[in-house]
């Protein structure tokens, strides 16, 4: 299967924390148990298509800088493309993959040949799946890229940009489910506005809203098992994108009664985009029951960007894994790398280095929320901050039949004089910080 795009490198093994060795997992043993499951099972880590074989190394004041083989318009390419593909997931041992249909093949000069493309390069796939064991996490359809999309997608004023979409969903979805994808994700890259002075918000709202349920029957009627996910973003390429974050979302999916049917796939730069920490839109999905999938990033601080870098800090992402394996884990979902080596490390060895230090990252803040679990300090902390509401009398300030004046009626009665109770932050922080 080898390629000689990697030369002579041999899989990623794990080594231990103590290894020297760049080409090796310190703290990913994808084979080790932890609360039930294995890190592989946890993690359930995929490599995405986009940054690593379609991106050039471009930006917007620069050039590509990657010299790629397959780099042509080409299905010849695209075959090429898939081999280097499949040839990297396995020598990193990661059990996923992750793809847009502009990603794995050339659109063609009509839609027609972008269907014929699809059809052939998932054909392909196929033999690659059964060659390599590595399997789809999810797929999903470029709707922004094309000049065609500048305007939006499912909210273009162009209702026959409305069907293209409509019908480029569908081929993506069949390909998806042909793959034995574990979900399909829908990202609004530009479903939003530039300027409202052009907008009807009320009329693209319901245009995304109707195209939605649209994707949700026919999910059903063409048997797909995998789940649904929308990535909330708040900003970038449009000045505002409705998917703004999952609050956002879940209001969006209420309003058209879809709450039970679509989860959200959460990035770590989104989050920050909008504004809000990783664990607080991890938390918050956990918490609305819509948690369904990772993307593991970074964004550069000082940018402002979208910056899509690899996790390299363990400690921060420790109590989004903590919200995760308390909510139960991620179900079909998993960490897709959505995240690309920098226009200077040009090198194909830069790839596999990029995704070792990812894995690690997130290996080793797993590792440390479950040891974090399993203590019982901090869920002691947790229990006994509300432990009050335990009272009969608390709750019974929760049950339907409450009203407001009798509460009122209550605290005169009973003189209730409450004081502060400190929230040992700082207690809090420095516990969490000894199991990195």
């Amino acid at each position: 299967m080898a390629t000689g795009f990697f030369g002579d490198i041999a899989p990623i093994r794990y080594e231990g924390s103590t290894s020297e060795n760049p080409l090796a997992y310190r703290h990913y043993d994808a084979t080790r148990v932890v609360m039930g499951k294995t890190l592989a099972e946890h993690l359930r880590p995929a490599v995405c298509y986009w940054h690593n074989f379609a991106w050039a190394g471009s930006d917007m004041f620069g050039l590509p800088t990657f010299e790629r083989p397959w780099f042509a318009e080409t299905m010849a390419a695209a075959r090429v493309k898939a081999d280097v593909a499949f040839e990297m997931f396995s020598l990193l041992g990661v059990p996923y993959f992750t793809f847009h249909d502009r990603d794995v093949v050339p659109e063609g000069a009509s839609f027609g040949d972008f269907t014929r493309n699809l059809a052939e390069i998932t054909e392909y796939f196929q033999d690659k799946i059964k060659e390599t064991g590595v399997k789809l996490l999810w797929g999903t359809a470029n709707l922004f890229s094309h000049p065609r999309y500048m305007s939006g997608a499912a909210t273009n004023p162009d209702p026959d940009v409305f069907a293209y979409a409509a019908a480029q969903v569908k081929n993506a979805l069949d390909a998806t489910a042909k793959l034995g994808g574990a979900n399909y994700v829908l990202w609004g890259g530009r479903e939003g506005y530039e300027t409202l002075l052009n907008t009807d918000m009320k009329r693209e709202i319901n245009q995304l809203g109707r195209f939605l349920s649209m994707v949700v029957e026919y999910k059903h009627r063409s048997g797909f098992k995998g789940t649904l996910l929308i990535e909330p973003k708040p900003q970038e390429p449009t000045k505002h994108q409705y998917d703004y974050d999952v609050s956002t979302v879940y209001g969006f999916l209420q309003r058209f009664g879809l709450e039970k049917e679509v989860k959200v796939n959460v990035e770590v730069g989104h989050a920050y985009l909008a504004k809000h920490s990783f664990e607080h839109e991890v938390a918050t999905a956990a918490s609305l029951g819509i948690l369904g999938s990772v993307d593991a990033n970074r964004n550069d601080l000082q940018s402002g960007w979208d910056t899509d870098q690899f996790p390299n800090n363990a400690a921060e992402l420790i109590p989004s894994m903590y919200a995760i394996l308390r909510s139960g884990g991620l179900g079909n979902g998993g960490f897709n790398f959505d995240a690309k080596v920098r226009r200077q490390s040009i090198d194909p060895v830069d790839l596999l280095y990029g995704h070792i230090g990812g894995l690690d990252i997130c290996a080793q803040a797993l590792l440390a929320a479950a040891r974090l679990i399993e203590d019982g300090k901090f869920d002691a902390f947790l229990s006994e901050r509300y432990s009050g509401w335990a009272n009969p009398k608390a709750q019974a300030m929760l049950a339907p039949d409450a009203t407001l004046d009798g509460i009122a009626a209550r605290v005169g009665a009973e003189g209730l004089d409450p004081k502060p109770r400190s929230g040992r932050q700082e207690w809090v922080e420095n516990l969490i910080n000894r199991y990195v």
